[in-house]
């Protein structure tokens, strides 16, 4: 009864607000993990953290950059870029944000354990040239350098330096620091309180610069409850005790349409699922095969391609609600061609014929490692079933989300249900997941430890190519190259699904993250 706890608090805590002020309570089955904004790269921590903290570049309604902290930037030079910062902003605390404070944050991502550290790959250093002026120096010219600061949160120095926490948090350490639970940033909203897997509370900043802008919602509190029963987060929104659900149970979308005191939002999901393989181990750990690691052959990779019915699993499992898909990014995504998004047909005789080829004729055991969300888990059951009946005895094992990302980023995974969310330019992905691994930001997010020097030069050159158009062919030349390799098997994205209480109006990014300074209650 643990929710039913967590529910009757917040609401407690809501009805001590005043009868003038507006609060949303929002359900999701995630919680955000840490406050530290540089310690995690996740979907979930991000949904929260970037409500407190700004970054230098941000997005507008439709998903393109636009100034946040920095007001224009320009090239000086090949490795040289300026930021004009914004004058008269503060931190939650009341202290001024300057460019030395910018510095700092700067270094702060990209030093270790800092998970930010792999989209400021090419980053030599952060220097303050005036008060106003933040200069970035590259080690090789970068034309898109300023998508790199979308999502790059701005820390206050003196915060850090008082509270001991000057480096990030090692998230995959499990470490405890004063940022897991605090936070003091510049953005639209405050924290009030985090409590893990309970609710995390965020108060409107009246001192936010932004909220002249005629975008801005009117949300004086936002209750943010990690309720990971798809039952409970239902019950909670047709009752009307939670406004808004972010990830309402697949199933009943078709219902919740139909119910006269909501609105669904839908839109298509910039990111999408992937299965991908253990591919360092020379052993695949738990399995009954020793002395080998099938996922090494390419035959046992196809094997695993054709014996997954992705068409038959959005269909029933996830009732419609996805798009199939051979991409290993969306079309989206510039450079991703929609050539690229067939898949391999569905071919359970083609898989066994592979594995035997391969020379695993009776195929192997392995784990499945899945989070334990309901959609997730009830696909990773079907593909367990698929893979077992060409011969590859899946078993499935579901973890809690403190659990599982770290499995990701520590690669002690032998295959895993994987979802990634690019940003609209490719090389950040490309390098979070297919970059030969090292601890410096290269293949961060490469959970299988995939490893190929051709595709590292290619990757590496694309992001120092300054040409567009030249950009965009690198783009779909990597994407090719994964195509023939096979380090994952892409499956498909999900059609975003929103249900709120229809007085609620949000702006629906395709990342799946609502942002809260467009958040409006009707009367």
């Amino acid at each position: 009864m643990r929710w039913f706890k967590a529910l009757a608090t917040a609401f407690a805590l809501a009805a001590t607000v005043s009868a003038q002020a507006i609060t949303v309570r929002i359900a999701t089955a995630f919680d955000p993990q840490t406050m530290d904004p540089h310690a995690l790269a996740l979907l979930y921590h991000s949904r929260i953290a970037f409500q407190v903290y700004d970054s230098l570049v941000g997005r507008d309604e439709q998903f393109r950059t636009e100034p946040q902290l920095a007001l224009s930037w320009m090239q000086v030079d090949a490795k040289t870029w300026r930021f004009k910062l914004r004058t008269g902003v503060l931190f939650h605390d009341g202290t001024p944000f300057t460019v030395d404070d910018a510095v700092f944050s700067v270094q702060r991502a990209m030093t270790p354990p800092s998970q930010r550290s792999f989209q400021l790959k090419g980053v030599v250093a952060a220097k303050k040239i005036d008060e106003q002026t933040l200069e970035i120096q590259l080690e090789a010219p970068d034309a898109v350098l300023p998508d790199k600061f979308v999502n790059l949160p701005m820390m206050s120095k003196a915060w850090c330096l008082a509270h001991k926490v000057e480096i990030a948090q090692d998230f995959n350490g499990k470490q405890e620091t004063f940022a897991v639970r605090n936070a003091n940033g510049t953005g639209p909203y405050s924290l009030d309180r985090y409590e893990p897997d309970i609710r995390t509370v965020l108060k409107k900043n009246p001192r936010w610069w932004g909220w002249s802008d005629k975008r801005s919602g009117n949300v004086d509190e936002v209750v943010w409850l990690s309720l990971r029963s798809d039952a409970t987060r239902l019950a909670a929104l047709i009752s009307s005790e939670v406004d808004m659900v972010l990830d309402p149970p697949i199933p009943d979308v078709a219902r919740l349409k139909s119910e006269s005191a909501l609105t669904v939002m839908q839109g298509p999901d910039l990111g999408q699922q992937y299965l991908v393989f253990d591919l360092a181990k020379d052993e695949l750990e738990g399995s009954d095969v020793k002395g080998r690691n099938p996922f090494k052959d390419i035959r046992v990779r196809r094997a695993v391609y054709h014996a997954i019915n992705v068409e038959l699993i959005v269909q029933k499992v996830l009732r419609g609600l996805a798009l199939p898909t051979g991409a290993w990014l969306s079309p989206r995504v510039d450079g991703s061609l929609a050539e690229l998004d067939k898949r391999l047909p569905f071919d359970p005789a083609k898989a066994r014929a592979l594995l035997a080829e391969a020379g695993y004729p009776n195929g192997f055991s392995v784990t499945l490692d899945c989070v334990n969300v309901a959609w997730r888990e009830a696909v990773c059951q079907a593909m367990t079933a698929m893979l077992t009946q060409v011969g590859i005895r899946a078993t499935l094992r579901s973890l809690p989300t403190n659990q599982f990302f770290p499995k990701l980023t520590q690669a002690t995974v032998s295959l895993v249900e994987f979802g990634w969310t690019p940003t609209p330019d490719a090389w950040a992905s490309l390098n979070g997941l297919f970059r030969s691994y090292d601890k410096g930001g290269f293949g961060t997010f490469n959970a299988g430890r995939y490893s190929n020097p051709r595709l590292d030069v290619l990757i590496d050159a694309m992001r120092v190519e300054p040409d567009p158009t030249r950009r965009r062919a690198m783009v779909a030349t990597v994407l090719r190259f994964v195509g023939e390799e096979l380090p994952s098997v892409p499956l498909y994205r999900r059609t975003l699904n929103w249900a709120m209480k229809k007085n609620v109006r949000a702006v629906q990014w395709p990342n799946d993250s609502p942002e809260l300074r467009w958040l409006r209650v009707q009367p």
